[in-house]
């Protein structure tokens, strides 16, 4: 069981005894610091062994780093390695450790969904994985590489990309233009039947999977089948699928025969290249095609092996492949690597796979032949996009250094927020507030502030509200998030929109953060930054003008964004409140039912009865009032 102690400042000699007294077995130790928040999670065959190396001798910067904040520690003890390996890796994912090494969490990854316990299949994208029977996919880097993937699919398949619901949806009203151009089999009017559809929807998944070559044989040996029994209709439909779904594999990079299935992990030093930065770039290789691929930049050289005092066992690399199949759906057979692991951690990390995917998995470091030749291009991809990191951030850091200069500014603006307010007429106003930093847009941290109490819009008063409202979340010492304190504020504004905030900061008791206005000229662009004291001009100075500007466009895009989709939320609910017995409440768990208005008005009374506190009499009021419109529209 876990020993727990208080937290206490810290005490290297009480650390030191407290590591020689736990048992040489293996385990999870849990490192803490003054505070007692878990700062690191590690594993280890010994654990006397393992954790008193923290608090002797010497260490990389990193391991440094971490030991010297460790105030106290718990520990697990196991039974066996490898149940401290699953240990460890559900404490990493449970409390997401400063210093460990950090992966993206599961409920961040894009899926693709294919639903095959439904009559009529769809493949979408999720974010979330259940237990509904379904198969799914991935999970994949970002949604820019799902989206093409599903498209491709239906295109290539003929495969429905509406959001008709079959079979309900079957006859009801013609097809589309994509059935008049080829690019869908017609199921909402009712030209498969959902054995052939069924048959669709297992060579898409299969394709999934990697096995486009059994697909094209099937596919083959179809168009010659029903070529000899004369069903031309039939046997043109498989010769146009077998063309697409060559013209879909032209477009993959082609790394190996159709064969080839594996897993590539390329690791880049800081050495390689002119960043203080280690990086790892994987290829996801499903049918000799790179069908998905991921990088990752560490600060501090995270990945790097720690010195010779620390047991072989710790790898950080071999941490770093274990966590990485921690969220992942499918583990092939085989993973190539660029680097060198211990005899121990290829064997224990194999094991710990193989109980995750159900099959042997193979760890390999190939020294010659194509594999070989797979890793060092993965190595070269990490190492470009480390440079390409490097290069986009010393651009960044030279465009705020020169901003800086030029608003003399005395602390370097590493955080900057720009602030924009929308409405129409005294509904909906809406504050936007857009976030840079180091340079970059960070879009997780964007934040809308609904503006209420007011009876006409007032851009002042909003902006005043926004700003107090804003502030009043600064944490001291905050790292990161809504709690870190900007260190300039931008306003889409000018000079009265910059006194008034100002105003206000001073009231909250942060006058000293720096405030300007974005005045654009007769062309909406960017001109000046304005404040009490006056004007400073950007448009000589291009790096700054062009972020300026791109910051002032992007809040002006996502506030005007989020009040629209605000008024087009009430437009619906308030639309449905015209139906006699349906207020607020009801109008509004229909469309959370329904999620669209079209599809509350084409639905039948057994579907609008399966809606959340919606009865007979309601189900009846709401085909009645469609009906009435349709009836209107008409006339």
């Amino acid at each position: 069981m876990e020993n727990e102690r208080q937290p206490r400042k810290r005490d290297i000699a009480a650390l030191r005894k407290k590591a020689a007294s736990l048992p040489r077995s293996p385990g999870v130790y849990i490192m803490r610091d003054a505070s007692g928040k878990i700062i690191y999670v590690g594993k280890s065959r010994s654990l006397r062994d393992r954790v008193s190396s923290y608090f002797h001798g010497a260490h990389d910067v990193k391991t440094e780093k971490m030991a010297s904040s460790v105030a106290d520690f718990s520990f697990i003890t196991c039974d066996t390695e490898m149940e401290a390996f699953a240990m460890e890796n559900s404490l990493i994912k449970q409390h997401t450790p400063r210093y460990n090494i950090k992966l993206k969490d599961a409920k961040s990854y894009p899926y693709i969904k294919v639903s095959v316990k439904d009559e009529y299949p769809r493949i979408t994208m999720t974010r979330k994985r259940a237990a509904d029977g379904s198969l799914y996919f991935g999970p994949y880097s970002s949604t820019s590489t799902v989206y093409p993937v599903i498209s491709s699919l239906e295109k290539t398949f003929g495969i429905p990309s509406c959001r008709k619901s079959f079979p309900e949806d079957i006859g009801r009203g013609r097809p589309c233009v994509n059935y008049q151009i080829r690019r869908c089999l017609g199921v909402c009017a009712g030209r498969v039947s959902p054995e052939e559809y069924r048959e669709v929807i297992d060579a898409a998944v299969s394709v999934l999977r990697g096995d486009t070559a059994e697909v094209e044989r099937k596919l083959t040996r179809d168009m010659e089948k029903f070529s000899e029994e004369l069903q031309f209709e039939s046997a043109a439909r498989c010769r146009d699928t077998l063309a697409a779904l060559r013209k879909l594999r032209e477009k993959q990079k082609t790394v190996g025969s159709p064969d080839v299935e594996c897993d590539v992990i390329g690791f880049c030093t800081a050495s390689m290249t002119e960043a203080n930065h280690d990086s790892v770039s994987v290829y996801y290789i499903r049918g000799g095609c790179v069908s998905d691929s991921e990088h990752f930049l560490f600060d501090d050289r995270a990945l790097t092996a720690p010195d010779g005092d620390i047991p072989p066992e710790e790898s950080p690399l071999a941490s770093f492949v274990a966590g990485l199949y921690r969220t992942r759906e499918y583990i092939p057979k085989e993973i190539l690597l660029s680097f060198e692991l211990s005899e121990d951690d290829t064997t224990e990390i194999e094991a710990f796979l193989a109980s995750l995917c159900g099959h042997k998995v193979t760890l390999r470091t190939p020294k010659r032949g194509a594999s070989k030749y797979l890793c060092d291009m993965v190595v070269s991809d990490a190492r470009s996009h480390t440079e390409s990191k490097v290069t986009k951030t010393r651009a960044a850091e030279k465009t705020l250094a020169t901003l800086s200069s030029l608003l003399s500014l005395e602390v370097y603006p590493e955080r900057i927020e720009a602030y924009d307010i929308s409405n129409l007429g005294s509904e909906h106003i809406t504050a936007g507030m857009v976030v840079a930093v180091g340079g970059a847009m960070k879009k997780s941290e964007y934040r809308t502030f609904s503006i209420k109490g007011l009876k006409n819009p007032d851009d002042y008063a909003s902006m005043r509200e926004t700003l107090l409202r804003r502030v009043s979340h600064i944490e001291p010492n905050a790292a990161e998030g809504i709690g870190r304190e900007p260190d300039l504020i931008l306003l889409d504004g000018g000079a009265g929109h910059v006194s008034v905030v100002r105003e206000a900061l001073d009231e909250a008791g942060f006058g000293y953060i720096p405030v300007f206005g974005m005045v654009k000229d007769d062309f909406h662009k960017t001109r000046t930054l304005i404040s009490p004291e006056g004007e400073c001009d950007i448009s000589k100075q291009e790096n700054v003008f062009r972020f300026i500007y791109g910051l002032q466009e992007e809040v002006h895009r996502f506030t005007i964004g989020r009040m629209k989709k605000a008024k087009r939320k009430t437009l619906r609910t308030s639309s449905l409140e015209k139906i006699p017995g349906i207020g607020p409440a009801k109008a509004k768990a229909l469309l959370a039912h329904f999620k669209k208005l079209d599809a509350i008005r084409s639905a039948n009374k057994e579907q609008l009865l399966s809606a959340p506190g919606i009865g007979a009499r309601d189900a009846d009021a709401i085909l009645a009032f469609f009906g009435d419109e349709k009836k209107g529209k008409a006339k």
